[in-house]
């Protein structure tokens, strides 16, 4: 999976920055050129070592910094193609690498008492707006702090920033979900204080973000009345992992077809702990009962 979703790029791809330090960069470019030369290698066949010249005349092509790059060539007796890649970690190591900063992450949250939620959710899901009000309604109660997932811009940090609110933005390149290391990382930079509410916005989608212990207090997935209602039937492992399920956007039922009671009997199939609150963060219809939650658990300011 992370071999082929950009989850394995380098660490020096993911840019931890808050806003207004967006203007640095990197300079990468790329070439190509061309040898014609010949050298000799060491060979072995049938277990029988001997030596022969190559010539070779091919292309391959450079990054800077990395210096990674294929070979393809071809001579009198053989044909071969190999390529310096990286080798791939397999998916147990990354999982258990990644579970045991998790937990380092949760020890450090309970003992400095930061409630921490992990909004998990498909792009367009209406997460940031609700994150927007929710901060901008209780932040003389609340002390809040965000982290925000994005692959490349800071658009939502420039967002959540407006409110008042401390906030860091993870950009995370090509890799579709945070890890716990990246959290790890944001919270120093952030400055994360005791008794505060740490909000973790996850990178929008629904499936890699689920598999991804990131050491928060509660997982918190959000639908909006906009998409399928079998959402919960097509994403399981999301709505296993959560505990609460916010469905956004409520002010648009009369106009779409979507039926909330489904959707959650739907996810309760999926998850019979899941908890439920049916909000619009565009007029605050149903915000009060997510305020009572959020207020039972977070930090008192």
């Amino acid at each position: 999976m992370c071999d082929t979703c950009g989850c394995g790029q380098p660490d020096d791809h993911i840019k931890i920055r808050k806003p207004g330090e967006e203007h640095e960069h990197r300079h990468e470019h790329s070439h190509e050129h061309s040898h014609d030369f010949e050298h000799e290698h060491e060979h072995e066949h049938d277990k029988k070592k001997h030596k022969h010249k190559h010539e070779h005349n091919y292309e391959h092509s450079h990054e800077h910094k990395s210096h990674e790059h294929s070979h393809k060539y071809e001579h009198d007796e053989h044909t071969y193609e190999h390529a310096q890649s990286k080798e791939i970690k397999i998916e147990q190591d990354i999982m258990q690498k990644n579970n045991l900063l998790a937990e380092r992450n949760r020890g450090y949250f309970e003992a400095k008492n930061i409630f921490t939620l992990n909004l998990v959710s498909s792009p367009g899901s209406g997460k940031t707006s609700l994150l927007e009000k929710t901060i901008k309604d209780l932040k003389k109660k609340l002390f809040f702090f965000v982290i925000e997932g994005d692959q490349q811009t800071m658009n939502d940090a420039k967002r959540i920033e407006a409110t008042g609110a401390a906030v860091v933005q993870i950009n995370t390149g090509n890799g579709c979900h945070l890890d716990a290391d990246m959290i790890n990382k944001a919270v120093k930079k952030l400055d994360v204080k005791e008794n505060s509410v740490l909000v973790i916005e996850n990178v929008g989608n629904l499936v890699c973000p689920a598999l991804f212990d990131l050491g928060e207090s509660k997982r918190v997935v959000i639908i909006s009345v906009t998409e399928g209602e079998d959402k919960p039937l097509k994403y399981p492992n999301m709505f296993t992992t959560s505990d609460i399920c916010i469905i956004n956007k409520t002010d648009l039922l009369p106009h779409v077809d979507f039926n909330v009671k489904k959707v959650k009997e739907y996810a309760l199939r999926i998850n019979n702990k899941l908890d439920f609150f049916e909000v619009s963060a565009k007029t605050g219809n149903g915000m009060d009962e997510w305020y009572e939650w959020l207020l039972k658990f977070g930090g008192k300011r």
